[in-house]
């Protein structure tokens, strides 16, 4: 026995049956990752179903709700449905988000839908650097969890604006001086590598998740898929000069797939064991990813 129902792709794919048209061919496109081409079958497929049984949780949450505020005899204030969104580095945590807030976007009545990633609350690289944490960049405690845990626990509580601090990939730091404002939206997508963890405090992240997604690979895929986006980085965004990574964009391929290689080895996968995989089954669903980046099987948790 398992908490989990098992459905297979080819049974999966048949529920959706909710009214959002699917995305346009040039817009799949644009919602793909560095080396994850989306497709639009994998939109109808996949993706479908699943905005489809995310708006049937918002509905039965927000029914729920106003069951309550009729109970307490006031009117019922609105709050974001809060969605976290966990996996490895590489996984394509990103374009899940990416999909599933613009299929949310096309719903009827339409719904504001924001997403956020946790990179934000990553400790700045001089303080990190303080701490000898910067090769432990992404592990549970290079975050300021207290910043976060007070982001998301104000955004539940329906406050009129919050505001998260903005990553730059570029920098591979903080952006100074400037923050993202979340104003009341219909539904909060939190993407993070650990935002499923759960610590020594008594409150936790995911306390404030009104539904929990874990995007799930084998490690050998996971590898190659780190491998392949460094490479492909080193030809593109690592060649701009104010990159924090630039000095990699000159070495030779066989260079930086050793590079590469060193950091999914004691970083990146030592991260995956050590943390992110052991919270795999705090969610209530898992999308398992194939080889070719595509979703063979979801694990959706029993009601």
């Amino acid at each position: 026995m398992t908490p989990y129902f098992e459905i297979a792709r080819s049974r999966w794919a048949p529920l959706a049956t909710w009214d959002t048209r699917p995305l346009e061919s040039d817009e799949v496109a644009s919602l793909g990752g560095v080396i994850e081409d989306l497709s639009l079958t994998e939109v109808e497929q996949v993706y479908l179903p699943l905005a489809r049984l995310i708006r049937l949780r918002i509905d039965a949450t927000r029914a729920l709700a106003a069951a309550q505020a009729e109970f307490l005899g006031h009117k019922r204030q609105p709050v974001p449905f809060v969605i976290g969104l966990a996996g490895s580095v590489a996984v394509g945590k990103s374009t899940t988000a990416r999909v599933v807030q613009a299929l949310l976007g096309r719903a009827h009545p339409k719904l504001n839908v924001a997403r956020v990633t946790t990179d934000g609350f990553l400790l700045p690289n001089e303080e990190l650097e303080r701490r000898g944490l910067l090769r432990r960049k992404g592990f549970p405690e290079s975050y300021d969890q207290k910043g976060l845990l007070r982001f998301v626990a104000d955004l539940k509580s329906g406050i009129a604006e919050v505001s998260c601090p903005i990553y730059s990939h570029q920098h591979y730091n903080i952006v100074t001086d400037s923050k993202e404002t979340l104003r009341q939206p219909d539904v909060a997508i939190v993407e993070g590598l650990n935002v499923l963890q759960t610590g020594r405090g008594r409150v936790f992240v995911s306390d404030y998740f009104d539904f929990k997604v874990y995007v799930d690979a084998d490690e050998q895929d996971l590898e190659s898929w780190y491998l392949s986006r460094f490479e492909r980085l080193r030809q593109t965004a690592f060649t701009q000069k104010d990159a924090y990574f630039h000095k990699y964009s000159g070495l030779t391929e066989a260079e930086a797939r050793e590079v590469a290689k060193s950091f999914w080895d004691t970083i990146n996968l030592v991260n995956l064991r050590e943390n992110i995989i052991h919270t795999r089954e705090r969610a209530d669903l898992v999308l398992e990813k194939g080889p070719d980046h595509a979703i063979r099987r979801v694990r959706l948790r029993k009601a």
